[in-house]
């Protein structure tokens, strides 16, 4: 690793993620790691400068405050204490610190370097990919989306022809967007892709399931699975790539931290998974994933794509997934996108999409009464997804898009538009 790093230890902190920022922010590489981690698993770190012990609300678990292994404060690297004052510290805070007192941590207490940038990152993954690859072959789900993209690239700067990229339609794709995978990473940038069609092969194993856990985790084993299947049709493939990111560990929950929902590729992965996973943007958040696209040289189309969850719309059609009411989700979703790309707010906003909830409202259809599904828009902007706030739409604009849904998605009789920000809502409704 060509980064200095300073070490987080998470003793409940909510406010890990901060610090952690604003750590790179001043140039030096920062990641957080569970409070037991042993004096082993630390050394084996490259780089490391400086450790920060980060309590919080959450630091008592059952009963108990957690702490560090004593072992650690004999390391020899400096340590602070921010929240759980302790006498082998440093210096102990009871806030946390400002911009200055971390800048005389990192640079006058620590003797860290402002090495942290995308070109450094980028080399130290090409290594550490090689490293532990080898001469296998990595088998990735590439659904097009931002962080399966910048995978993507990453590998193939790193290992080349070694990847195999897969693109699975279950079913719960945004419109037409598996063909556009096909034809932007196929046809222009002659990846190496299989294209596998298993709509009605997730649509029935999520059949009759409402909860929102079980379905994340039914469409991530299943991801799985499909991967194996395909995995057996080639030869020396040990490894799966995967393009999970620091927000997604953070929800999925820590040893101090509630879960808040958990990501198909963290806590919806069978025991049994064939494969060793390769996760190059593990420790990177959203932001510094689109900036790590760009050094790698993506086109600015693809770096700054509208995200979309690994479970698709499969989270956006509430409830028990039904193929009427996907359908009109997907249509539904397809006018806004189009609609906010005529009048420049696919540019301006950096989520929006419809949901459909599971039940139907009264409405006049042909001068006739219908019972008709609800449409609920949602559109938030935010940095690196961990808050989000709301975009005022206007209301001319809402009304031509509500106008377009009612009339070309008959199965619709209402569209609302949701107002809640992150927190205390979640950017997904499920």
């Amino acid at each position: 690793m060509k980064q200095d790093m300073i070490v987080i230890l998470d003793l409940g902190s909510t406010e890990n993620t901060v610090i952690a920022r604003e750590i790179r922010d001043l140039g030096v590489y920062s990641e957080i790691h569970p409070h037991d981690i042993t004096v082993d698993e630390l050394k084996a770190l490259n780089n490391v400068k400086g450790i920060i012990l980060n309590g919080g609300e959450n630091r008592v678990v059952d009963g108990v405050a957690v702490d560090v292994n004593p072992a650690i404060y004999e390391c020899g690297y400096p340590v602070i204490a921010i929240d759980h004052p302790t006498a082998k510290c440093d210096t102990n805070l009871d806030k946390l610190p400002d911009i200055e007192f971390l800048k005389s941590f990192l640079f006058d207490t620590c003797k860290a370097e402002a090495n942290w940038n995308m070109k450094n990152f980028i080399e130290d993954q090409v290594e550490l990919i090689r490293k532990q690859v080898g001469d296998k072959k990595v088998l990735l789900a590439l659904s097009g989306g931002v962080d399966s993209s910048v995978v993507a690239a990453l590998l193939l700067k790193a290992i080349g022809d070694q990847l195999v990229c897969v693109h699975v339609n279950h079913g719960l794709m945004r419109k037409n967007e598996s063909e556009n995978v096909v034809e932007v990473f196929r046809n222009q940038l002659n990846a190496n892709l299989i294209y596998v069609d298993a709509t009605d092969r997730f649509l029935d194993k999520l059949a009759g399931v409402a909860d929102p856990e079980q379905k994340r985790k039914i469409i991530g084993a299943e991801f799985i699975r499909v991967f194996e299947e395909e995995a057996r049709k080639l030869e020396g493939i040990d490894f799966l790539g995967q393009g999970t990111i620091y927000p997604d560990i953070i929800e999925s929950g820590t040893k101090t931290a509630k879960v808040v929902k958990s990501h198909h590729n963290v806590g919806g992965l069978p025991e049994d998974l064939q494969f060793a996973l390769v996760e190059p943007l593990l420790q990177l958040f959203k932001d510094e994933v689109r900036a790590c696209g760009v050094e790698l040289g993506l086109p600015a189309e693809m770096v700054y794509r509208q995200p979309f969850p690994g479970p698709g719309l499969g989270v956006r059609c509430l409830g028990a997934i039904t193929r009427d009411r996907l359908e009109a989700l997907r249509e539904s979703d397809a006018i806004l996108r189009e609609e906010f790309a005529k009048a420049g707010l696919d540019k301006k906003v950096w989520q929006y999409f419809t949901v459909v909830p599971d039940f139907k409202a009264v409405g006049v259809r042909n001068h006739e009464r219908s019972m008709g599904y609800m449409v609920v828009i949602r559109a938030v902007n935010t940095i690196d997804a961990m808050t989000a706030s709301i975009e005022r739409l206007d209301y001319d604009f809402l009304e031509k898009v509500v106008a377009r849904i009612t009339e070309e998605v008959t199965s619709v009789s209402r569209v609302c538009y949701e107002l809640t920000p992150k927190p205390v809502a979640t950017i997904e409704f499920e």
